[in-house]
């Protein structure tokens, strides 16, 4: 039966997933819609919109997940829905993560600059690179898709002791396959954080390179350029707060995992991971022009319609 924290949980839950599922349904629509009118995609709406329907499936995944592990977590081993549902909401993070990278990418390709010939060449040939970062985040996939498969295979079967870490003390060398495919896993997953972070860096470098020019030619410091260097800087700033923050959610829900399956911590540590998907989008919302924009005028005419037309005057 579920208990009053349990209770709280799920509310939570459901709060960020509707939030997250109103920021991203909306990115999706106006780019889509406005893909349809002017017959032509940029790759900044295609990456947007793909990041936003992958955020979407995130949600509804890990919703779906929470419910369980809310209503009752045997649920998991007594009807074998573990393995499938912890596989594809590793798989459905993995692609919102990379494609997030790429999107940090693009910004920096598009935005900075540099007169040094790989960085041009590199950016003449910037959709391919962008091809070749998700060529490579399959791979990556592949390789650790194997890795969570073993793990989840290996912590589903032992549930039944009323505690893992015990279980795992009698076989030291389960342990130290756990703990090194704990490893593993984290060391993937740092390489999107450390692809945005050189992206950042190299956005900094380029507002400073550019800032110093235009004090030299007397024109100041604050252009279009300027502006759309700090942009992209804060959208990039806030997508690795937020991955930094979803990443050890992540780790701490896996090592509560040793301690024992049924932890009640275990749910309160995992309302974080939704904080991610939830945010993310209204900060690209607030970033991209062409979609804040849209937001403030859906604002105003939802506002206007719920106060209705103003009386005439007698």
């Amino acid at each position: 039966m579920a208990t009053e924290l349990d209770n709280i949980f799920l509310i939570v839950t459901i709060v960020e997933f509707i939030i997250g599922m109103l920021g991203n349904v909306f990115i999706g629509l106006v780019n889509c819609s406005d893909g349809i009118k002017k017959l032509k995609v940029f790759s900044a709406d295609f990456i947007l919109t793909c990041l936003a329907s992958s955020t979407i499936v995130q949600l509804l995944v890990m919703l779906f997940n929470s419910c369980l592990i809310g209503l009752n977590p045997y649920l998991y081993t007594t009807y074998g829905i573990g393995k499938p549902a912890g596989m594809l909401l590793y798989l459905i993070n993995h692609l919102t993560t990379w494609l997030a990278t790429c999107l940090s990418v693009f910004y920096f390709f598009k935005i900075a600059h540099f007169p040094h010939s790989l960085f041009l060449w590199l950016r003449w040939r910037m959709n391919r690179v962008i091809v070749m970062l998700l060529t490579l985040s399959l791979f990556l996939l592949i390789f650790e898709c194997l890795l969570v498969y073993m793990f989840t295979d290996i912590t589903l079967n032992v549930t039944g002791e009323s505690n893992l870490t015990l279980y795992l003390d009698e076989n030291k060398t389960l342990y130290d396959k756990l703990s090194m495919i704990n490893i593993l896993l984290s060391l993937a997953s740092l390489i999107p954080f450390f692809l945005c972070l050189a992206s950042l860096l190299f956005l900094f470098l380029s507002l400073v390179r550019h800032t110093r020019n235009m004090k030299l030619s007397s024109l100041g410091p604050r252009d279009s350029s300027t502006e759309a260097h700090r942009t992209a800087m804060k959208m990039v700033m806030s997508f690795l707060f937020l991955f930094m923050f979803h990443f050890f959610s992540s780790q701490m829900a896996s090592w509560i995992v040793f301690v024992s399956w049924n932890n009640r911590y275990l749910k309160f540590i995992m309302l974080p991971l939704n904080v991610f998907p939830s945010c993310h989008s209204f900060i690209l919302i607030l970033g991209n022009s062409k979609l804040r924009q849209t937001a403030v005028r859906l604002l105003w005419h939802l506002r206007s319609h719920i106060k209705g037309p103003n009386p005439s005057p007698l």
